[in-house]
């Protein structure tokens, strides 16, 4: 028999290799297998966890936010059911707290009546008792959002100094302008920024540095409800088909023509030449040379990294050579989110992946000259038996290192759920993991309480201060299911916000800020992009621990200029403005 020590061990003993061969003894090899099964059995299996307080509450139903997505499955086992959907965060009432988007699925049978529940809902925070209080104001907002949706995202587009709206779907996209009354028109069409074909995630981003924001939308595969195939799982049972089956996509370019028109530059950019499964994206300066470049995951296919290549307007794909192509055994995986982050606590920021259950999530460490290395297993992060989705690097209890939470649902069915009879066995629980100062994440789910005992079908996942208190709130978008609000109830620790916007007014997105502590250096950057399908809030939280003396802050803004603020106080919010003295950020009264 073999015995097996902690899981920490089995995690050791798998980086021990012989000095004569280099293989891991046989031993070695069962005892991390088995470890790994006996940990993630409870989640694989939709187990509940000991329902006892942790970080995070659930705060849906007093919260006001009462949506529920619905992805219209008819026993087709349609492709499209699965994949859908995501939301997003961001103040589009200017009244300094964030509202919320929720993008919903529908019928995808033509000629099917959608109804009022099958719309993408739009809710104002109405904030009270330093709460999030949210009113579904879709109505009077003028946002028609029907359609099979599959994800949002956010940008300032015409530099009004008010977020517009960008929402993906299997069919025609839309652009939403803000009116700056409460209202949004859509533009698409006037625009030119539809994309009929199976988009998912999307991101703004200022690819040419001209200080208008460019898009790019992530497209899946080729396909409609004539193209069903039939598709088996291992027991015969019919089940939800491997993309595989379906012709990729490629991912449009649009370039900002600063008159409220976007032109589609995929060819031009050299995007088209690589038609890939896209499901997540975002948008950042990866080497280091000033430049906003893009990280596609894809499923099934290699990752993408599209480097810009400096003002000229063309990216060059550079995944395999960069290192955040494929997993470490050389193949490709089926990923769907991502997210950036320092998470050691180096100066620059790492990648974590998200991936198909019998894969593993990955994370690849940035070594630096815009390479990097896959060290999934160093950092404690391997794990079977989920299938991930949304993600996001937050500082959940402000020690000022990077957690990470993971939302997860299967995309095939799941055996032991299928034979008790549930009627969409793909549920599976969240995880969060909790950083232990750079050398490795613990994962302390279970420790997490009541908020991630439950299991979902999750897909989104959106980040962000909903009641303005200084710790970072979740949003977790659902498959056919409600979606949910995780308030952040830590306390303890000091914090410092920070809301870095242009002349305007206008939010900046990638830029860099660095704060110089006794206790270390930490990095953190401007963004609203990644995940899954999602937008989270631009602003950045900071955690401090213990600290509780005025920060300096530096700012590396877009294109290389550096800027520092100095004197910014504690547990409260500042706006930083290039060329002008940093300024307390007014949240307004709650109403």
């Amino acid at each position: 028999m073999i015995r097996c020590t902690t899981r920490d061990r089995a995690n050791d003993l798998a980086r021990e290799t012989s000095p004569v061969t280099g293989l891991r003894p046989r031993w070695i090899r069962a005892c991390l297998v088995l470890a790994v099964l006996l940990a993630l059995l409870p989640w694989a299996t939709g187990g509940s966890a000991q329902q006892r307080p942790g970080p995070f509450v659930d705060a849906t139903a007093e919260s006001g936010f009462d949506f529920t997505h619905l992805n219209g499955a008819t026993g087709e086992l349609l492709l499209p059911e699965v994949i859908g959907a995501g939301g997003a965060l961001f103040d589009y009432d200017n009244d300094g707290d964030l509202d919320l988007f929720a993008v919903q699925g529908g019928s995808l049978r033509a000629g099917a009546a959608p109804g009022p529940a099958a719309r993408s809902r739009l809710y104002r925070n109405d904030r009270s008792d330093g709460r999030a209080r949210f009113a579904d104001v879709t109505a009077r907002s003028g946002i028609v959002a029907a359609g099979y949706g599959m994800g949002a995202t956010t940008g300032d587009y015409d530099n009004d100094g008010w977020i517009d709206l960008y929402v993906t779907y299997l069919g025609s996209n839309r652009l939403f302008r803000n009116n700056r009354d409460g209202t949004f028109s859509d533009v698409t069409t006037r625009s030119g920024t539809d994309d009929a074909r199976w988009s998912t995630s999307a991101a703004f981003f200022d690819y040419d540095r001209d200080g208008w924001l460019d898009l790019y939308v992530a497209n899946y595969v080729t396909f409609s409800v004539e193209m069903t195939r039939a598709c088996f799982a291992a027991g015969s049972a019919r089940d939800y088909c491997n993309p595989a089956v379906y012709q990729p996509a490629t991912g449009t370019l649009f370039h900002n023509n600063r008159d409220g028109t976007f032109a589609n530059v995929s060819a031009r950019a050299g995007l088209s030449r690589a038609p890939a499964r896209g499901l997540g994206v975002i948008a950042a300066d990866f080497n280091g040379d000033g430049w906003s470049d893009l990280y596609v995951a894809n499923d099934g296919d290699p990752n993408q990294l599209w480097l810009n290549q400096r003002g000229t307007g063309a990216f060059k794909e550079d995944a395999l050579l960069t290192g955040v192509a494929v997993g470490r055994d050389g193949r490709a995986q089926g990923s769907m989110g991502v997210d950036l982050g320092d998470a050691d606590g180096d100066g620059d920021e790492d990648l974590f992946v998200t991936n198909l259950d019998n894969e593993g999530n990955a994370f690849y460490r940035n070594l630096g000259q815009g390479l990097y290395e896959e060290r999934t297993i160093e950092a404690g992060l391997f794990a079977l038996g989920l299938t991930g989705f949304g993600t996001r690097f937050v500082d959940y209890d402000n020690d000022g290192w990077l957690d990470l939470v993971v939302v997860n649902g299967a995309v095939r069915h799941v055996s032991s759920q299928a034979q008790a009879g549930d009627p969409y066995p793909l549920k599976q629980r969240s995880q969060l993991f909790h950083n232990q100062r750079g050398r490795r994440f613990d994962n302390v789910t279970d420790q997490a309480g009541a908020a991630f005992a439950p299991i979902h079908v999750s897909r989104g996942l959106a980040a962000g201060d909903l009641d303005n208190d200084g710790d970072v709130d979740l949003v977790v978008f659902n498959n056919n299911g409600p979606g949910r609000i995780l308030l952040n109830t830590t306390t303890g620790s000091h914090w410092l916000g920070v809301r870095v916007v242009d002349g305007a007014g206008r939010d900046v997105l990638d830029a860099q800020l660095v704060l110089r502590r006794p206790a270390g250096t930490l990095v953190r950057r401007t963004h609203v992009d990644g995940s899954y399908g999602t937008a989270g809030d631009p602003r950045v939280v900071v955690g401090l621990g213990t600290e509780t003396t005025p920060q300096s802050v530096r700012v590396r803004w877009p294109g290389g200029r550096v800027e520092d603020f100095q004197g910014l106080s504690v547990d409260r919010y500042w706006v930083l403005e290039a060329g002008r003295p940093p300024r307390p950020m007014q949240t307004g009264p709650p109403r």
